[in-house]
């Protein structure tokens, strides 16, 4: 391979204009220009571009560069093209060509003016192409994205594991594959598959210092990705989710919420993605709302934020997506959100696949769960991951270091642990281990029997999730080893063994929890309390007026829940009412007005800064329950009917019923109720609910002496409501 004579920092500076090189650049670079096999695994922003564009230039012949995204393959062409003074130095051949621009491609490689020739792995097996890439001077293969050589790697690829013998075919020149995400398992593939067992290596740390790493549980995650957007207004994002119709569905949601955002997805014509995603580069737009599709090749380096609206099926696909981020050097945060039943939809994927693939995916799935769920470092934990390991216990910069949680001394527990590891030979799992731990009787362990083991449930005083937890520290701490090679099964270290003979203290962390419904249920219990109590009071007091003024009991009006809101929101458009718990659109437009104004003035005397976040509109509600009911009562169908249709309790429906009557909308149940009440005892009961000041099922029950069932006066509450409030 001929190079100019011009030393390498000269060649830097003349095609790109830079006085240095980042990191190992210039070592790969002259690896690749002795034509030894490369092989380089440097984080996303750390500059891996270079290692083969620079070569490529000052090198004799044409570079082919392997990359896998056909709609990212023109602006990496046209970044080239930027440095040089004609558009013949870069190309790229995929089946966006029409039959003209191929000719010219072909004429300039022939004419041996091209310098970088970008191909699709489908392209490169091609007969045909095969046949022309021998008739010219190739200087070496460039495989990027070589990750999805590897069935292991988060974005395989089949046609990438034919390359190596499609470049046999063509010419035995040399080899450089780069990714920005390796494990030691996923580089072994790699390096097997390509026939490189002898390259020269260059792994650069994946210790990104400006990223700051978060992970909350998934509870109204539309409402808290658009309030952190508006918190920062301007800046460059990426928001990720696992489906196209979820894409959709959030990018709808950001737009009408005032966000410059647009969606990107497989399902999109390629002319809108490709114009989307040059709106993202150009600044027209602040946010793309995406699947995996986006990012690979992108090189807009102010990219502020990464949100992942699900948690990706494997870490080495979370850690390439949110190293999108920040890759000036600048501000990056990396906040996602996680729910177990995300998890449960993955491993749901994985049915029908060949069992291998399973286990794989599985395997993958687990260590994203352990990311999400740990309590030590993010940070520490990514780099354990990809082999990398420090002794920096608080990088100062994840939400796990910033609020560390509740420790404790693991010493019994991890005894107990090994001991038990070493009883069932080494031969399971972690959820296997901590489920025999806790006691749980699964599929699994009653197929094996091992229900009946002396050992089983010995350590039931600790919740099954704690256990996993114990388990996933005592692997980032070499306690325990786990065996990628057989899907996960778990083996003792020395140091482990050496820990059961002179046992120690050993500091661990309490897990998070992520449960969604309790937080919910917190949030919505009754009686919260309003953060304004003196707001409360005089709204309180304004809905006892209002209520005398209808004739109606105060709770007809709005509940005590709603006005708690409405004392910690501060709403003051019909809008913002609409927003508030319990507060459909009947209810706001009939008693809404002077509970605005009431709240405006207060605002105003008070000089109260509002949240100015408060307002999250959503998207038309597609509650297929919701609609189901209402569509179901309007045709006369019994409580029973709309139950057994969708799975649910009487109890569930009704309970639907409730939900939907509080917000202001009419329901109308006289094809129920008159079956079962005459019409004199419904007016009995209507006379009861307008004359007390309580909307208690339990205080009406004893007033009828049990004389009506619970569910009859239910039924009536929600026609009171209907005809007097709504």
């Amino acid at each position: 391979m001929q190079t100019a004579s011009m030393s390498l920092s000269d060649q830097l500076k003349k095609f790109f204009g830079f006085n240095n090189f980042k990191g190992e650049q210039e070592l790969v670079i002259e690896s690749v220009l002795r034509g030894d096999d490369t092989f380089v695994i440097m984080p996303t922003g750390g500059g891996k571009s270079m290692c083969y564009q620079l070569p490529a230039l000052i090198s004799e012949g044409t570079a082919i560069v392997v990359s896998p995204l056909i709609a990212l393959m023109k602006n990496q062409v046209d970044a080239i093209r930027g440095f040089s003074t004609g558009d013949y130095v870069a190309h790229f051949m995929n089946s966006s060509l029409n039959k003209t621009d191929l000719a010219i491609v072909k004429e300039d490689l022939i004419a041996g003016k091209t310098k970088l020739l970008y191909v699709a792995p489908e392209t490169l097996t091609k007969q045909a192409n095969i046949d022309f890439f021998k008739t010219i001077k190739i200087s070496f293969f460039a495989i990027d994205e070589a990750h999805c050589i590897s069935e292991w790697g988060h974005d395989f690829r089949p046609e990438y594991r034919r390359l190596r013998e499609i470049i046999e075919a063509i010419h035995r020149v040399p080899i450089i594959a780069l990714t920005a995400t390796a494990t030691p398992k996923v580089q072994q593939d790699i390096q097997k598959n390509l026939g490189m067992a002898k390259a020269n290596v260059f792994k650069a740390s994946f210790n990104r210092p400006n990223l700051y790493y978060e992970v909350n549980p998934k509870k109204e995650a539309n409402s808290q990705i658009v309030k952190y957007i508006n918190q920062n207004k301007g800046k460059s994002g990426i928001v990720y989710c696992l489906s196209r119709k979820k894409v959709e569905e959030v990018a709808e949601t950001l737009q009408v919420n005032g966000v410059k955002a647009l969606p990107y997805h497989a399902g999109l014509d390629a002319g809108t993605r490709a114009r989307h995603q040059d709106m993202f580069l150009m600044e027209e737009s602040d946010v793309i709302v995406a699947t995996i599709a986006f990012g690979m090749g992108i090189d807009k380096p102010d990219v502020r934020f990464v949100i992942h609206h699900d948690i990706p099926k494997s870490l080495e696909g979370y850690y390439q997506e949110t190293g999108r981020a920040g890759r000036d050097g600048g501000e990056g945060n990396c906040i996602a959100f996680y729910s177990y039943k995300d998890i449960e939809k993955l491993e749901k994927f994985l049915q029908g696949k060949p069992v291998a693939e399973q286990e794989i995916g599985r395997q993958l799935i687990f260590e994203t769960v352990s990311y999400a769920e740990t309590a030590v470092c993010r940070r520490k934990q990514l780099l354990h991951y990809f082999g990398e390991t420090t002794d920096e216990e608080n990088c100062g910069n994840c939400d796990n270091c910033i609020n560390p949680r509740v420790e404790f001394d693991a010493q019994e527990q991890m005894i107990l642990l090994i001991n038990v590891i070493l009883e069932l030979k080494e031969n399971f799992k972690a959820n296997y281990i901590s489920n025999f731990l806790a006691g749980e009787v699964t599929s699994e362990i009653k197929s094996l029997r091992n229900d009946e083991h002396k050992s089983f449930g010995s350590g039931k005083e600790i919740e099954e999730i704690k256990w996993n937890s114990i388990i996933r520290q005592c692997i980032i701490n070499n306690y325990i080893i786990k065996e990628i090679e057989n899907y996960g099964v778990l083996k003792i270290s020395d140091k482990a063994r050496e820990f059961v003979k002179n046992p120690h203290s050993v500091t661990m962390v309490e897990p998070k929890k992520y449960d969604a419904n309790a937080a919910a249920i917190a949030l919505n219990a009754k009686g919260g309390g309003a953060s304004d109590e003196e707001l409360f009071s005089i709204l309180k007091e304004l809905r006892k007026e209002v209520a005398q003024g209808e004739d109606l009991p105060p709770y007809v009006i709005f509940s005590e829940v709603s006005l708690e809101d409405m004392a910690t929101q501060y709403p003051i458009t019909m809008e913002e009412l609409c927003n508030i718990t319990g507060v459909g659109q009947g209810k706001a437009e009939k008693f809404g007005a002077s509970f605005l104004e009431t709240i405006k003035d207060y605002v105003e005397e008070n000089e109260i800064e509002r949240p100015n976040d408060m307002i999250v509109k959503s998207v038309v509600n597609k509650s297929g329950l919701k609609v189901f009911i209402i569509q179901s009562i309007d045709r006369k169908f019994t409580l029973e009917d709309i139950a057994v249709a969708k799975g649910k309790t009487v109890d569930d429906v009704l309970e639907e019923i409730e939900h939907i009557v509080a917000s202001g909308t009419k329901v109308n149940l006289d094809h129920i109720l008159n079956e079962l009440l005459d019409e004199e005892y419904q007016e009995e009961i209507i006379d009861y609910f307008r004359e007390t000041e309580e909307d208690s099922i339990d205080d009406a029950l004893v007033e009828f002496d049990e004389a009506y069932s619970e569910e009859e006066l239910r039924m009536m509450r929600v026609k009171f409501l209907s005809i007097m409030g709504n």
